[in-house]
């Protein structure tokens, strides 16, 4: 008797816990995807600003600063700005493993994007440029903040600079065969996310945002049904 409860014990501890590896890695590919065209469509229809990738802004504000010929500043001061409310919200919101929380709202930041963007329609004014810069930075931070508790070594899905060093250092210390796949895979989503938003952006501009909208909820809900639920304490009736 006491076997048989520990095994249901075990089998929905195994259910409820973060999600398994090849689920998550899929999850995080489809996270990159959605970063890739977030960013090729902020960096070619919102005024040459990213709002996923915070070196290159770094990058415009110093040519802006330094003389002209460069981005005007303001954008990527927004996008710094909104990118970095972003990672503090993912903290607050993101407790107990509940990583899902952080996406999800990342995800409606992104809808609210699509929404504005299609307002306009995909032609933003000065003031809705910046609106639009702020949704979509703060819609990256979140996902920025979000990842960065799953503690999956080399993987951001808003930059590839650290997963180039991790590919590359694990060619000399024998970094194991999977996590150099899974590694490759996010290079290879976020190129793939890159072409897909600037296609989008040329052929149907004003729903391009759908794309990395669409993806971003898909990867909320499937992180959400891994998430681990809260135990419901249960009152245990007195013995008559």
């Amino acid at each position: 008797m006491t076997d048989g409860v520990a095994g249901t014990q075990s089998l929905r501890r195994a259910r409820s816990g973060p999600a398994a590896a090849p689920d998550r890695d899929l999850l995080l590919i489809v996270l990159t995807v959605s970063s890739g065209a977030v960013d090729a469509i902020s960096f070619l229809a919102l005024g040459k600003v990213f709002t996923a990738f915070m070196t290159g802004n770094l990058v415009f504000l110093g040519i802006g600063i330094g003389g002209p010929g460069g981005p005007r500043l303001a954008g990527p001061l927004v996008s710094l700005a909104a990118f970095a409310a972003g990672v503090l919200l993912a903290g607050v919101v993101t407790g107990a493993g509940r990583t899902s929380r952080a996406l999800a709202l990342a995800a409606g930041f992104e809808v609210a994007f699509l929404l504005v963007w299609v307002s306009v329609p995909g032609a933003p004014g000065d003031t809705a440029l910046d609106l639009l810069i702020g949704l979509s930075a703060v819609a990256m931070g979140l996902q920025s903040g979000a990842v960065s508790t799953l503690g999956v070594r080399g993987i951001v899905t808003t930059a590839a600079t650290a997963t180039v060093i991790t590919l590359m250092a694990g060619a000399t210390d024998r970094t194991d065969t999977g996590e150099r796949v899974r590694l490759m895979q996010v290079l290879a989503a976020l190129i793939a996310g890159a072409a897909a938003g600037a296609f989008l952006l040329d052929h149907a501009r004003t729903y391009a945002p759908v794309l990395p909208a669409g993806l971003a909820l898909v990867a909320a809900v499937g992180f959400a049904r891994a998430d681990p639920r809260p135990s419901r304490s249960r009152r245990v009736p007195a013995a008559g």
